[in-house]
């Protein structure tokens, strides 16, 4: 398929009133500004990072030189105290940092990765300054309640102004977070930058705050939640082609169809990529006077059709129909349409749907097309 998603290596949440602690087994990853009992900000940024070796993998063997687009997405398990409009901003983080074993309150606290204070171990976050490539960092803090830390990040250089991709939440809208992402990872792919992760902040002007009824939170699932919904970078891109088989081949111009799905043995191990392929004919053939069988007859779908994916259990799309990124594609033997099982969570089920607009009418075809992808 022409969506690809790939999850993260590592993560992890700083907090500015737990300045020593590592959180990056947790599976929830935070982004706030909340107020402890004895009335201290407590800011909350996040880290994630994803492979480096897939991201070049992805553009190398699978875009193959075509445009693409790259989102960040994660999805809300938590929100509180949301006001009209909150920002989050996200840049690429400027330093290098560890993970470790550690968990949210753990008692003792463990200590033994990145933390508000440290990159890791033996590194403390840097402030200001130029990174290798001479990419502009800074870090943001203040010193009436926590030290120096709370990560760094470029923010300029590298033939761009501004490295900064913001996001704005109100009280009613969706909190998940899908946001392009695709100059940051240009310039991982490039080498321009050092591909350190992204941190996830709130804006300069809503953090430690101490105002009691400013005290925004999201809680976002981490890679190690034990849901379907671990922070993904999404990459989609466009692989539609057409070549139709000639003069014994027909579009589909009326309605009602009967539609079946080729190459579906049921399921797949997650690194399988499996071409689907999409048969179609009138449910009611015209009548016609011809001397060849009716069934050698072609049946095509008209090019505005698309597929989608959903999860079978939360009846949630994993991919959504989308007319630039899965339109479904022919050639001499018909319609087809291909899906990278490993951008699907594996030992769950999914079901293929069809979207199809024939003599003005859209339809949706669930006709319980299931798969299930499972580990070797």
């Amino acid at each position: 398929m022409a969506v690809y998603k790939i999850f993260p290596a590592k993560d992890a949440t700083l907090y500015s009133y737990y300045p020593t602690a590592n959180t990056s087994i947790d599976e929830i990853l935070e982004v706030g500004n909340t107020l402890t009992i004895d009335g201290v900000p407590n800011v909350a940024r996040s880290l994630i990072q994803f492979d480096d070796v897939e991201i070049a993998d992805i553009i190398d063997n699978k875009i193959n030189n075509s445009s693409f687009d790259v989102n960040l997405r994660t999805f809300i398990s938590y929100a509180q105290g949301i006001i009209s409009t909150n920002t989050l901003e996200i840049y690429p983080i400027a330093e290098n940092w560890s993970s470790g074993t550690g968990k949210y309150l753990d008692i003792p606290t463990v200590t033994n990765g990145v933390s508000w204070n440290s990159a890791s171990l033996s590194t403390s976050w840097t402030s200001s300054g130029l990174d290798l490539n001479g990419n502009s960092i800074t870090g943001s803090f203040n010193t009436t309640y926590v030290s120096q830390g709370g990560g760094s990040w470029i923010y300029s250089g590298s033939g761009i102004s501004n490295y900064k991709v913001t996001e704005s939440f109100s009280f009613r809208s969706n909190k998940d977070l899908n946001i392009s992402v695709k100059t940051i990872v240009e310039k991982w792919y490039s080498g321009s930058i050092v591909n350190n992760g992204f941190i996830l902040k709130l804006s300069g002007s809503e953090e430690f705050i101490s105002d009691p009824n400013f005290q925004p939170i999201l809680k976002y699932y981490s890679v190690d939640t034990n849901t379907i919904y671990p922070p993904q970078l999404e990459f989609k891109w466009r692989d539609y082609s057409t070549i139709l088989s000639g003069s014994e081949s027909t579009i589909l111009s009326e309605t009602p169809i009967k539609l079946s799905l080729n190459e579906n043995p049921g399921f797949f191990y997650k690194d399988s990529i499996n071409r689907f392929r999409v048969n179609s004919s009138p449910l009611y053939p015209p009548r016609t006077y011809q001397t060849s069988s009716y069934f050698t007859n072609q049946y095509y779908l008209p090019t505005s059709s698309y597929y989608a994916i959903k999860d079978l259990d939360t009846n949630e799309f994993v991919v959504d129909f989308d007319t630039s990124y899965t339109q479904i594609s022919a050639d001499s033997k018909g319609n087809y349409f291909d899906v990278y099982m490993n951008g699907l969570e594996p030992e769950r089920y999914y079901k293929i749907l069809i979207q199809t607009i024939i003599d003005g009418s859209t339809l949706i075809i669930d006709d319980n097309f299931n798969f299930k992808v499972i580990n070797p």
